[in-house]
C-alpha cells in the first residue's frame, strides 16, 4: 500500500469533476396540469449532471409537495425516508429519461388524502383507508396481530415534459407505496412487535396499488398519464442501513390496472455486519481491510460504518461514515488526503464511492469518485 502517495497530494481543497454549467437566465413557462390551474413555472438553466432531473421551480424556489410532511410524520427511520424517495426517482428514470423529463414533488395527492388513505379502513368513519379495518381502542392483541398497519407512507413525484407554447404538463407520475416490515402495537396494556414477512408485503402492496390506480384514474387530469408503482420494504425504526424495493410496474396512460409486475433484487448491507461477510465476503474484506488503515493513521478514530447498495447481488454503491475528532484544520487537510489516495487504490471502479469525515459535531470532508472517473470530487468545509 502507497501511504506515501497521499502525503504528496497537493491541497486538495474544492475540486469537481462535474460542476454544473450555468447560463445567466432560467426559463419561464407555464405549467397547465396543476390541480389548482395554470400557473408560472420556472425551469433551471443548467443541468447538474446527465443523472438528475431538473426540478421545476415557482418564483426561482423548488416546488413543495402538496403533501408535505406526511414522510417525516409516518416513516421512523431516517435512512428510510432518504432512500425512499431517492429511490423512486432512480426507478423512474427507466420510464421517464432526464434528458427529457422534468421533475417535481406530487402535486395531486394532498395532505389530508393521504393521511385518510394510510389511515384504518371504516365504513362509516373513513372508507378511504388503505389500512385494514380495526378498533385499536378494544382489540385484542391477536387482533392487532391478524390485521397490521400494513402501509405507511405513499409518495407521489411529478414528471413533466415541454410542450410548445412554453408550456409544461404532467407526463407521467410514479406512486411509492411504503410497507413496514415491523409493526408495532399496544394491547391489553404491553407493547408487542410483529414481523410481517415480504412475501405477505408484496400481496397487500400490490393489492393496494390497483385501489390507488382506480382512485387516481377518477380524477380528469390523470385518466391518460402513464404511472411507475414501486413497492418499499422498511427496515426496523433503529436500523443502520436502509430498506429496499421489492418490486414496480409500469402503468400505460390507457390501462386502469396494475399487471406485469417486475420483481427487483435490490438491498442494501452494511459494513461490517454478519451478512456482509455470509454473502459479500470479498467486499467485507476490502471494507476491513480499509478500516485498518484508516487505523494505523488515526488509532483513536470513534469507528466507520458502510452501506453498500446491491443489484441483483452486483455492488454499484459505497457511502462510508468516518467520525473523528479533529484539533485542527490541517488535521483534517491532511486525513482527507490520506482517505483519497485509499480510495484510489483499493477500492475497484465498477461502483461509486461517497466517503463522509464528519466530527462530533458537523461533516468536514466529502469525496465521491463515480464509475470511471479518473479522480475523485474532494471538497473540504471551512
Amino acid at each position: 500500500m502507497k501511504k506515501l502517495h497521499a502525503l504528496l497530494l497537493a491541497m486538495i481543497l474544492i475540486v469537481s469533476a462535474c460542476t454544473p454549467v450555468y447560463d445567466n437566465t432560467d426559463e419561464v413557462v407555464r405549467e397547465t396540469t396543476d390541480e389548482k390551474g395554470d400557473q408560472k413555472a420556472i425551469i433551471p438553466n443548467y443541468d447538474i449532471s446527465d443523472n438528475h432531473y431538473r426540478m421545476i421551480l415557482t418564483e426561482s424556489s423548488p416546488k413543495i409537495s402538496a403533501a408535505q410532511g406526511v414522510t417525516t410524520n409516518q416513516m421512523g427511520n431516517r435512512l428510510d425516508i432518504a432512500e425512499f424517495e431517492s429511490g423512486l426517482q432512480r426507478l423512474s428514470k427507466d420510464h421517464y429519461s432526464t434528458s427529457d423529463y422534468y421533475f417535481q414533488p406530487g402535486q395531486f395527492l394532498e395532505y389530508d388524502t393521504l393521511l385518510s388513505w394510510l389511515s384504518r379502513y371504516s365504513e362509516e368513519g373513513n372508507p378511504e383507508g388503505l389500512n385494514p379495518a380495526l378498533n385499536e381502542e378494544d382489540a385484542s392483541k391477536e387482533e392487532f396481530r391478524e390485521n397490521p398497519r400494513y402501509i405507511s407512507n405513499i409518495v407521489e413525484q411529478d414528471y413533466l415534459v415541454r410542450k410548445e407554447d412554453d408550456v409544461v404538463e404532467v407526463a407521467g407520475l410514479t406512486i411509492g407505496i411504503s410497507m413496514r416490515s415491523a409493526y408495532n402495537f399496544t394491547a391489553e396494556g404491553r407493547d408487542f412487535s410483529e414481523d410481517i414477512s415480504t412475501s405477505e408485503l408484496l400481496t397487500r402492496g400490490k393489492e393496494n396499488a390497483n385501489t390507488i390506480l382506480e382512485r387516481l384514474r377518477e380524477r380528469e387530469k390523470l385518466q391518460n398519464i402513464p404511472i411507475v408503482f414501486a413497492i418499499y420494504e422498511e427496515e426496523d425504526s433503529n436500523a443502520e442501513s436502509p430498506g429496499n424495493f421489492l418490486s414496480k410496474a409500469y402503468v400505460d396512460g390507457s390501462d386502469n390496472s396494475v399487471g406485469d409486475w417486475e420483481e427487483l433484487n435490490e438491498d442494501y448491507v452494511l459494513f461490517p455486519s454478519n451478512e456482509a461477510e455470509d454473502e459479500h465476503f470479498d467486499d467485507a474484506e476490502v471494507f476491513s481491510d480499509f478500516r485498518a488503515e484508516v487505523s494505523d493513521y488515526f488509532p483513536n478514530f470513534v469507528g466507520m460504518i458502510a452501506n453498500g447498495f446491491y443489484v441483483d447481488d452486483e455492488l454499484r454503491e459505497v457511502k462510508i461514515d468516518i467520525p473523528i475528532q479533529f484539533n485542527s484544520q490541517t488535521e483534517v487537510i491532511g486525513f482527507t488526503q490520506y482517505i483519497y489516495s485509499l480510495v484510489m487504490e483499493m477500492f475497484e471502479d465498477h461502483y461509486s464511492i461517497e466517503v463522509k469525515i464528519n466530527s462530533m459535531d458537523q461533516q468536514e470532508s466529502l469525496i465521491v469518485k463515480e464509475p470511471g472517473q479518473e479522480e475523485p470530487y474532494v471538497h473540504i468545509y471551512e
